[in-house]
């Protein structure tokens, strides 16, 4: 070989070496769609589905609550996102927060609310036996059934469906855990959940009607499950601004009972998180690393559920970046989706390598 072709074959190892994995260790976004037949989009879920497709929903409409609101989904493909599809509408109500996981059966669920607003909701699901390409009817769900109130529910090895859900009055929130060993048929509660000691002065204050993330309300809600140990799950919670930061609570017989919750060294500004059990034992939270607004969207790390560092950064402009969803993928890289400026949903892949 001649120094010419000796140098180049050298110059190429070095670009090869260098450039490709900082290429691959960086968060690759994109989003689901640019136009839709909708203004405003929020409180997305996603899943990937056996053949590697990814199928996420989110809910739609002119704003928050508006009647026309319904829930919308997108399926991702070796070719990119399809165009946004409805794949359910109450009438004359909002639909609100859905969430997609599949069981051990092989069946995909979509569970979903749908009220004037929280303190009013009512629970729906759908299910789909051939990945997402037709559904069932919706079944609206026995009164006190909620569903996974925002993030995905845990299922066991055993088929158990361990899931988190909450409660939203007008004074105080709660969570709850509701655990099914029967594929959904039916469920068993426990809660609620609360962080010790937070309990709003009698008579809380009622009007105006309150907003969700108003000053007069205390709790947590929309806990997201993960698996610590052997039977350790452990949930974390969104918590409300006297909070001020993610709390979590600790079962130790697989979901049956839980302990009360504690607040994390990490900030919440009364907005969603999720979190997800990695593979390999280690817990990975995407929040808002703030205490005031919804900017920036972060992920943190943990090696044991409780303690854990900030790792990356995926929004820090100004404006609203919220509500995230997180999974592992077939890959063993991670998948987010998440509201960008309440006008788009934003997908996300952090390659397992970039996660310390």
């Amino acid at each position: 070989m001649n120094k010419s072709k000796s140098l180049l074959t050298a110059l190429l190892f070095i670009t090869m070496t260098f450039t490709l994995p900082s290429s691959a260790a960086n968060p690759q976004k994109e989003f689901i769609y640019t136009s839709a037949p909708f203004p405003s989009a929020h409180a997305s879920t996603l899943v990937q589905l056996e053949n590697g497709d990814i199928l996420a929903a989110w809910f739609g409409g002119t704003h928050e609550n508006a009647p026309d609101v319904a829930i919308w989904g997108a399926r991702r493909t070796s070719t990119g996102w399809s165009k946004p599809f409805l794949l359910v509408r109450e009438p004359n109500v909002a639909c609100w927060n859905p969430v997609l996981f599949e069981t051990r059966d092989g069946r995909l669920w979509l569970y979903y609310k749908f009220g004037r607003n929280a303190r009013e909701w009512s629970g729906a699901r759908l299910v789909s036996t051939d990945e997402g390409h037709t559904w069932s009817a919706p079944e609206h769900l026995p009164a006190g059934l909620l569903g996974p109130i925002k993030d995905k529910p845990l299922v066991l090895e055993d088929d158990t469906i361990v899931s988190g859900t909450s409660v939203e009055s007008y004074s105080t929130w709660a969570a709850w855990v509701d655990r099914s060993t029967d594929q959904g048929k039916t469920w068993h509660k426990f809660g609620p959940i609360t962080v010790p000691g937070r309990l709003m002065p009698s008579p809380a204050p009622v009007q105006p009607p309150l907003k969700s993330g108003d000053e007069h309300v205390t709790g947590i809600i929309q806990p997201a499950i993960v698996r610590l140990g052997k039977k350790h799950l452990r949930l974390y919670a969104r918590s409300t601004r006297d909070i001020g930061r993610i709390c979590a609570a600790d079962s130790y017989d697989d979901g049956i009972t839980w302990s009360e919750a504690h607040p994390l060294d990490l900030p919440n500004p009364n907005s969603g998180i999720d979190a997800v059990g990695l593979r390999d034992g280690r817990v990975v939270l995407v929040y808002n690393n703030t205490t005031t607004g919804r900017s920036p969207l972060n992920l943190a790390v943990s090696k044991d559920g409780e303690h854990f560092t900030m790792f990356q950064t995926l929004e820090s402009d100004p404006g609203e970046y919220s509500y995230p969803a997180i999974i592992q993928g077939r890959d063993s890289n991670v998948y987010i989706t998440y509201t960008w400026q309440r006008k788009r949903i934003a997908f996300t892949r952090v390659p397992l390598s970039s996660i310390p």
